[in-house]
């Protein structure tokens, strides 16, 4: 008789906490649909795949255990767990690509080079591991982000064979590298929304073409920062690849995943296409738990790119993975094969004018509080 009760009381508690965690993915899947810029919310666009998992077994397991709350949470799950998969659905195979993929014969041609980013993370100095990606990869372009001044000294060997070089080490997680072998010009490191926190602008060459290489790693949401400037920033460089007359790659750790509303906005106002796309989502991070794999380093290009390769690495010791890519700069051939940037709706741009009045409205209340400090 104990024994009967003790099972039936863990039984009670068992589906309680099958109930409890129900409502925290639905509740957190209806925050996310918002435009909220707390860290505590938009952090919820991060793990969509394993919430779309997560309540799909929930689901599956209160409809045989919850008789009482039966059809009405295993019902609500399914219905946000249906929403989930429509935001993730475009990073797997069952839709078509964004970028067609040149044939392995061509992959060497003229125009076509290959990239490798790498969010190094600044407290790994675990250093040669980075070195020997760098070597083995032989990209043509190389960004690196999380670069301190130790870092930029244990690579400089390595990166010593690229003619282009603009680098801004920094001791606060910001700090950012970039190397190419493609004639480089126009380059410059700004700061668009938050001071030091570079991105990397170059005009490079592949060819015959010219391209505006744009490398961003904006600050992720987290405890005590929101995301305006993140957005902000990300905002401004879709602008900036917007008014440029020529084919345009952004690249880099946008500590931002690839299904997020901030994302979309930023493809669809600086006219850039995603090659992840109709293959998959490319997870990068947390390099130690695959599982839980989340999008945040990224390439962007233009309809003007054709892929040749793309892949994910093995972990270099850091908490991304790195991100390589070979691409081929065919303009006539490419514009022929990929899909059209839709470019921005009326909407986009009302929702890239928010974007940019949160980030003012946050830094002049920063600037109030700092005097009234």
């Amino acid at each position: 008789m104990v024994f009967r009760t003790n099972a039936q009381g863990w039984r009670r508690i068992g589906i309680w906490a099958l109930r409890l965690f129900a409502i925290l993915l639905v509740g957190g899947s209806l925050l996310s649909t918002s435009d909220f810029n707390q860290w505590w919310i938009r952090i919820w666009d991060f793990p969509r795949v394993q919430i779309l998992i997560a309540m799909v077994a929930s689901a599956f397991a209160l409809w045989f255990l919850d008789k009482a709350w039966r059809p009405w949470v295993p019902l609500a799950l399914i219905v946000a767990s249906t929403w989930q998969f429509y935001r993730v659905l475009p990073y797997t195979p069952l839709v078509s690509p964004d970028i067609a993929q040149v044939a392995e014969g061509d992959a060497q041609g003229e125009g076509c080079f290959s990239l490798l980013t790498l969010n190094v993370l600044q407290k790994n100095r675990d250093y040669q591991r980075t070195i020997d990606l760098i070597r083995r990869a032989d990209a043509d372009i190389v960004l690196l982000t999380e670069t301190d001044q130790a870092w930029a000294d244990a690579v400089a060997d390595a990166l010593s064979a690229y003619p282009g070089r603009i680098d801004r080490p920094l001791d606060n997680t910001y700090g950012i590298m970039f190397a190419s072998r493609l004639p480089m010009s126009n380059a410059s490191i700004q700061d668009l929304a938050q001071a030091d926190t570079p991105s990397v602008f170059a005009t490079l060459q592949a060819g015959g073409h010219s391209f505006r290489m744009i490398g961003l790693h904006p600050r992720p949401p987290k405890p005590k920062q929101d995301t305006e400037e993140r957005d902000a920033e990300i905002v401004v460089a879709a602008r900036m690849a917007r008014d440029l007359n020529m084919p345009v790659m952004a690249i880099g750790d946008f500590n931002d995943v690839a299904w997020s509303d901030t994302t979309r906005l930023f493809m669809d106002i600086g006219g850039l296409l995603d090659p992840r796309k109709g293959r998959g989502t490319y997870a990068s991070f947390p390099a130690g738990m695959v599982w839980l794999g989340w999008p945040l380093d990224h390439l962007f290009v233009t309809e003007e790119f054709l892929l040749a390769d793309m892949e994910v690495g093995k972990s270099v010791g850091s908490d991304h993975r790195p991100f390589m890519a070979r691409l081929c700069l065919d303009p006539e051939a490419a514009r022929l094969r990929n899909e059209k940037a839709e470019g921005p709706s009326a909407e986009d741009e009302e929702d890239a004018n928010e974007v940019m009045e949160d980030f003012e409205e946050d830094k002049a209340k920063d600037a109030v509080e700092g005097e009234e400090g």
